[in-house]
This record gives structure tokens, sequence and C-alpha cells, in this order.
């Protein structure tokens, strides 16, 4: 059970989280679900329905009227983590849980040509980049084709979809371990190699695909390309399992296994997530309980030196990991994981310590910026109070899939 006294204390920060949005959001310059003002107004609209009050969905509701209105001043930033693909899955989300009343039928599609041509660029490209490139368009036109109840555009969305699995066929390289993908691992020096992370890598292809096989019109195109995605990262585990890391974020040669950090965005918790949830898509048993062994393991990981946390953000920091040992508890009812969530709940309460923070709380930026104040979803306060919501919080909500979680 968490403690009142830990309780009082997120509600305080919640109410801190809030407000701090509707002072600064028209600072924000981007619109997306990672980075921009949607994310903003999905804390907002997850918060009201947590508080039950109306005023604070006022609050979201301004930031939706907001986004709409540079779309149509012609904002033309196209991605899913900044953009208009990242502000259309939040639009279609937040209907879809009725905290807002749009035709997005109307409204969305008007922007699907260009989305779709932008995730054909990247395509030619090799740009297969979660959040930046042709995956986070998927993950938008998935979103579309789930909820539209226009015949039209749900074919066309299966057009779009079917896209990208060709050049996700095209671009695979088949070798002794299965099937790759390659993308820039060091831009610095242009290495090229095989990333296995969720945030940008071969994780979020896997995790994609899964999304995909369950609906029977892409299954056929789908099923080898997970299956062979599945057989190469297997390859590199690390079969000593008293090292605090598993696999390795990237393979590129001369192949010399590194650790990796305890973390959404790179390493064994967001590959663990999408092998998972690709074992329950194949209803692959045996890569079932794999997943699961690696997940624990990933829960047996508590100190500094193992982690490697030095944050709170959902992307590579203390509630990213609480949010994800949540929800596989809410999946599995496996005590350990409950426990692990409530373990990087507290680290995360530990560390709002700044007195020049955002609610206490800044985002470790590297050697060069330092620490900084973030508001967005994946790096900042927004983030963080959605986590904070959904461990405080009973009701059924799917808002994680933004992050390809559940």
């Amino acid at each position: 059970m968490i403690q009142t006294g830990f309780e009082e204390k997120i509600k305080i920060q919640l109410r801190e989280i809030s407000e701090l949005i509707d002072q600064s959001f028209q600072n924000e310059e981007e619109i997306g679900v990672f980075s921009g003002l949607s994310g903003l107004a999905l804390f907002q609209f997850y918060y009201a329905k947590f508080k039950n009050d109306n005023t604070i969905a006022d609050r979201g509701e301004k930031l939706i009227i907001e986004i709409i209105q540079r779309i149509n001043n012609e904002y033309n930033f196209p991605t899913y983590c900044s953009g208009i693909a990242g502000a259309g899955w939040v639009l279609d989300h937040l209907g879809q849980e009725s905290f807002i009343e749009l035709d997005n039928d109307k409204l969305l599609s008007e922007l699907d040509t260009y989305l779709y041509q932008n995730m054909v660029r990247d395509l030619q490209k090799g740009y297969y980049d979660f959040l930046h490139g042709a995956i986070g368009y998927g993950c938008y036109f998935l979103k579309r084709y789930q909820n539209t109840k226009s015949k039209k555009l749900k074919d066309n969305y299966v057009k779009y979809l079917n896209t990208l699995v060709f050049y996700l066929d095209k671009l695979s390289v088949t070798d002794t371990y299965g099937l790759k993908w390659s993308s820039v691992i060091d831009t610095t020096k242009g290495t090229l190699g095989s990333n296995l992370s969720l945030s940008h890598g071969m994780s979020s292809i896997i995790n994609f695909l899964s999304r995909l096989f369950k609906h029977l019109e892409f299954r056929d195109a789908v099923a080898p390309l997970l299956t062979g995605a599945i057989s190469y990262i297997s390859y590199f585990k690390n079969m000593d399992n008293s090292d605090y890391y598993l696999f390795p974020s990237c393979i590129h040669e001369p192949y010399i296994p590194s650790p990796s950090r305890l973390a959404w965005c790179y390493g064994d918790l967001g590959l663990g997530v999408s092998l998972r949830l690709a074992a329950i898509a194949l209803q692959d048993s045996q890569l079932y309980d794999e997943s699961i062994s690696i997940l624990k393991h990933c829960a047996n990981r508590r100190t500094k030196e193992e982690t490697l946390v030095k944050d709170t953000a959902i992307c590579h920091g203390a509630y990213g990991n609480a949010l994800i040992f949540e929800r596989l508890y809410r999946d599995t009812n496996d005590y350990l994981f409950k426990d692990t969530a409530l373990f990087w709940m507290q680290q995360g309460m530990d560390m709002a310590t700044f007195k020049n923070g955002l609610a206490g709380h800044m985002q470790w930026s590297g050697n060069e910026k330092g620490w900084q104040n973030e508001t967005g979803f994946l790096t900042g306060i927004a983030g963080i109070g959605m986590v904070m919501i959904f461990y405080l919080s009973d009701f059924k909500t799917s808002w994680d899939q933004s992050l390809m979680i559940s």
C-alpha cells in the first residue's frame, strides 16, 4: 500500500505541474505528443479526470484550440515526437476516451496525404526512427485505422501501413542471426550498426509490427519480419545473468558488448516490453516466459551503478521506469513489478529537490547543457505528472500506447 504522506506529496506536485503548464504553454513552439502542446493537453485532461474538475479540463481544451489554430495557420512540422503526427495521435486518443468531441475523420484526414508523403520520404532514406521518422507516422496511421468510422479512410490507412511494411521488408538485412535494420549509431563518426532501442531502434520495429500482427490483413506480410527481428536480437542476449544488463544498446563492427542503462528509451527494459508484446501477439509461450525473465531481471536492478538513472523523466528517468513496472503489475498481477514501481516512484520523489526546478524537477541534458527545466511529456513534468496519475488512479487507460508500452 502506498503511504498516505507519500500520496499527498504526489498530489501537491500534480497541482503544481498543472498550474505551471497552464502558465507557460504559449512558450511551447511544437505541437507533438512527446515534445509539444498535445502532450501537455494529454496531462491536463487526465488530471481533470483524476480530480473530477471541469476547470482543469478547460485548460486542456485551451491547448487543443491552440493546436488546431496553429495547424490552420500553416504549422507544418510533421513528426510524431514534435509535430502533426503526434498531435493527431493525441486528438484521436482524446476523442476515443470521450475527453473531447471532434470530427477527427474530417479534421485529421485533411493532413493524411502530407504525413504519408513524409513517411515515404523517410523510408526512402532508410530513416525508420520511432520518435522522428517512419515508425512514428505508422503509429499515427495505426491509431486512425483502428478508430476511423469511414470505410474509405480505413482503406487508405491499410494502404499507408502496407507501404510502411513493404519498405521495412526492403530495408531489412538477413544475416546468420535473423533480420536486422541499419541506422547511424554515432552521428559524429557516421558509424552504422543495428540500434536495439525502443526509442530509435529495432525494439520499436518489433513493437510496432506486433501491433500490426493483431490485424489479419497485415499478418502475412508482418510475420517473417517480426520473427526474424526477434531472432536477431535474441542472439545478442548476455547469457551471464550475474551481469546487471542483458542486452547492448547497439551492435556494430567490431562488436564489443557495452552496458546499457535501465530506461524506456535504451536498454533491457524497453526491449523486454517489446518482446512481451510480440509474444502476446504471436501467442508464443516460450517467448513470453523469456520476456518476463528479462523484465524481472530489470526489476532487480536498483542501485545507481546498475541502472545509470540520473533524473526523473519518462524517457530515461525514474518515472519512466515506474510507469513500465506499474503497467506490468496491472497486466500480470506479479507483485515484484508492483514493488519495483513503488521503488521508482519513491526515487522520483526523492530526486525532486531542485529549488529552481519545475515542481522540484530538473532533467540531466548531458555535460554540455547540464541540468535543465523541461515541461514536455517525454522529458519533462507533463510526463511525470501522467505517471503520477496512473500510479494513484484505478481507472483503465491506454495513453501509454503513445510510448508503445501497453
